[in-house]
């Protein structure tokens, strides 16, 4: 009888655990769907393509995967949706939109096209870059000193940096742990470096070996599809960050491995994870022109360029 009765528990178990998930699913489908929706009620694509060069040569002028970008790295990376809309310039400008809505980004869209129009409010970004920085609370927050700061030393970047921008890429990272000395490590390492047409580049050699000789620090990394600690964690978010410049700059990988796990920083298929010698991420310059790598890292945020000189 107790044989019996654990089995017809058991059953009882797999039917609920089946309910459960088509009713989940469809409420999951629905959210994204929703969020899509508010994304693309302030979304002009023909201005997105025109004011962001390096995505226009990733994607032209396909709307959808416009849109897509958008959603994926824009809103994170302070980009506009259209000539009067800025998500990170709505939150940051209003108080008791943040207050409501927190780090939700479809919010203040749906917010912007259903009532912050009628009340006049600004939700452009006025001329002004703006980046989403993630602090230790996980929420995106930004201080106008913060503003500042970064908006000077993007200024000073790109006056360094004479040439054609051909991809770029932004991540956000805590900056207050031990990963991100890791990650500015890297970042400092990479930057600066020109690869002459024909020439080769390896990430995992230029950052050097991850041991505390060279600087690195002991950080979570993942280790056979599982968290674990090591020497060195966080510098794959820059070689990820990398990966993403080079995808939106049509320069292909001659070696890219994916992490076992997914990564909160970047969608999936655009990360790229090191290991020791046997794990990189490589490139060619296919370009007839010398390819300058500019990376930095300040404040929670992370941004690799790509320059043709």
């Amino acid at each position: 009888m107790r044989a019996v009765k654990r089995e017809w528990l058991l059953g009882m178990l797999c039917v609920l655990s089946g309910v459960m998930l088509m009713v989940m699913h469809p409420v999951q489908a629905q959210a994204g769907q929703a969020d899509r929706a508010a994304y693309r009620a302030v979304f002009d694509a023909s201005y997105y393509s025109a004011a962001y060069p390096d995505v226009a040569t990733a994607y032209g002028n396909n709307a959808d995967a416009l849109l897509n970008h958008f959603i994926s790295f824009g809103v994170k990376e302070g980009r506009s949706a259209s000539a009067e809309f800025n998500p990170q310039a709505y939150r940051q400008r209003y108080e008791d939109l943040q207050a409501a809505f927190g780090s939700d980004m479809a919010a203040y869209c749906r917010h912007y096209v259903a009532y912050g129009k009628a009340e006049g409010r600004n939700g452009s970004a006025d001329g002004q870059p703006v980046v989403a920085v993630q602090q230790a609370d996980g929420q995106a927050q930004q201080t106008d000193s913060q503003t500042g700061a970064q908006n000077n030393e993007t200024a000073q970047s790109t006056q360094q940096a004479s040439g054609t921008v051909i991809g770029t890429c932004t991540t956000s990272y805590v900056d207050n742990i031990p990963r991100a000395t890791n990650v500015a490590l890297a970042a400092q390492r990479i930057n600066g470096t020109v690869v002459q047409p024909g020439g080769s580049f390896s990430f995992s050699n230029t950052i050097l070996p991850r041991t505390s000789a060279n600087g690195y620090v002991t950080a979570p990394i993942y280790v056979s599809g599982k968290k674990s600690t090591g020497t060195g964690g966080g510098v794959c978010q820059v070689s990820s960050t990398l990966y993403a410049a080079m995808v939106y700059a049509g320069l292909p990988a001659t070696e890219r491995h994916a992490h076992s796990l997914p990564v909160d920083y970047l969608p999936a298929g655009l990360d790229a994870t090191i290991a020791g010698s046997y794990l990189d991420l490589k490139f060619t310059n296919t370009f007839s022109q010398p390819l300058l790598i500019q990376a930095s890292a300040n404040g929670g945020t992370l941004t690799v360029t790509l320059v043709l000189q």
